[in-house]
């Protein structure tokens, strides 16, 4: 298997693709817009919130924090989640410059 070469491409573009890759599944997805609407720290309450089992969403809660989209505090015996504004708000200005971009495009490619 042939390795991904993340060195050729720069921090920032490494960065949204990591972020991208993270939010690649739709029960990332739903755990995002669960921290977004509770707008607080959550320690149980996600597995309610999903048609998953909790290993499941014990893993995609480990590849949201992995990727920075969370954080994640112990509190006791539990780990309380909350979004990562930082990591948001990368995400927001690339998209945003990407939308200028195309705005600012004259060819009709495609």
């Amino acid at each position: 298997m042939g390795t991904t070469k993340t060195e050729h491409f720069t921090d920032a573009q490494n960065q949204i693709a990591t972020l991208a890759k993270a939010l690649g599944h739709p029960a990332r997805i739903a755990i995002m817009e669960y921290l977004m609407r509770v707008d607080a720290c959550i320690c149980g309450d996600i597995v309610n919130e999903l048609p998953l089992a909790q290993p499941t969403v014990s893993q995609h809660l480990k590849e949201l924090k992995n990727a920075g989209l969370i954080k994640g505090n112990i509190e006791g015996n539990a780990i309380c989640y909350c979004i990562n504004e930082t990591a948001l708000m990368a995400l927001q200005s690339y998209f945003a410059l990407m939308s200028a971009n195309l705005q600012n495009k004259k060819n009709n490619c495609c």
